[in-house]
């Protein structure tokens, strides 16, 4: 018996359902029932009140929804974890990081000094240092996921890629966050791109610069050695002394790390070639008066001889 258009409209939809469900792996609650509503659609006669097919299709939809609010509400249980289990941002704990690297790490190589595990500036005292490690800044518009290879335009996307699915990566048994330094380290002027003039407040900036000399104490401990004495004092100098309402000292004035400036190497790259471009222009221009010269006295030896 052939199927009428009313039946084959309803088939088409029940495959629709078929595919969706089995892309989205639905729970095997809920596939037997859709299941046997396709079956029923199917066989039953189709000379019955359209009623009926809306039953069959009311109850062939209520599983698939029912699966979606269950991922919906599975998600949301899921970030509601994340954010109860880990209060660091992971923005600022980069920005601290950028210091420690740049304004601090250079100096502490040139004394060999290694820094103790305790020392909340070590690596392993930073909750994403090991996700960091795994970003790939491959282009301009490309960053990849060193742990799935994943691609993404932009770097706070391969953030939330981490947030959402390495998450489970994150030493989260100790409190390890690098951005709770970030008010000794002046995070704030490496996050702003632009400055911002705001009136200084003594008490925030007190509990600042007690932060600051408590991280040089306790990474360099002044009994340790000369060289933990020398990284002291310019702990104190690089960081703590601008932590002051009076604008004297500023942040990071002892430097950082020399990097070779990209006008820099142009500028070289562009003289070289100058330089080039001259002793070829000066190399041709011997060989020309050469020339020239020769071909004068080749010229005054064939009219003496015709004169002769």
């Amino acid at each position: 018996m052939g199927l009428t258009r009313k039946q084959l409209t309803i088939l088409f939809l029940c495959l629709c359902f078929t595919v969706f469900l089995q892309l989205t792996s639905v729970s095997s609650s809920a596939s037997p029932q859709v299941h046997d509503n396709i079956i029923s659609l199917l066989q039953f006669p189709s000379n019955k009140d359209h009623s009926f097919y809306f039953l069959q299709v009311n109850q062939l939809l209520i599983p698939m929804f029912s699966f979606l609010q269950g991922q919906k509400d599975t998600a949301s249980s899921r970030s509601f974890e994340h954010e109860k289990e880990v209060h660091c941002s992971r923005e600022r704990s980069r920005a601290a990081w950028k210091i420690i690297d740049e304004y601090l790490m250079p100096f502490v190589e040139k004394e060999r000094y290694k820094i103790s595990s305790r020392c909340r500036l070590h690596p392993e005292n930073d909750l994403y240092r090991d996700q960091e490690q795994h970003k790939m800044h491959v282009d301009i518009n490309e960053w990849r996921c060193g742990y799935c290879k994943k691609t993404f335009y932009e770097e706070k996307y391969l953030d939330k890629h981490f947030d959402n699915r390495h998450y489970d990566l994150l030493n989260v048994s100790h409190s390890k966050c690098l951005a709770d330094v970030c008010g000794a380290l002046h995070c704030d002027l490496v996050l702003d791109s632009v400055p911002h003039k705001t009136k200084c407040n003594p008490a925030a900036t007190g509990r600042n610069k007690h932060l600051c000399e408590s991280l040089a104490d306790s990474c360099f401990p002044v009994n340790e050695g000369p060289s933990a004495l020398r990284l002291n004092e310019f702990f104190l100098r690089q960081f703590c002394d601008a932590h002051t309402c009076s604008g004297g000292r500023k942040p990071f004035s002892k430097g950082g790390k020399k990097e070779t400036s990209t006008l820099y190497v142009i500028i070289s790259v562009l003289v070289l070639m100058l330089l080039a471009l001259f002793y070829i222009f000066m190399y041709l221009y011997q060989r020309g008066i050469k020339r020239g010269s020769q071909g004068l006295k080749h010229i005054s030896k064939s009219g003496q001889k015709k004169r002769s």
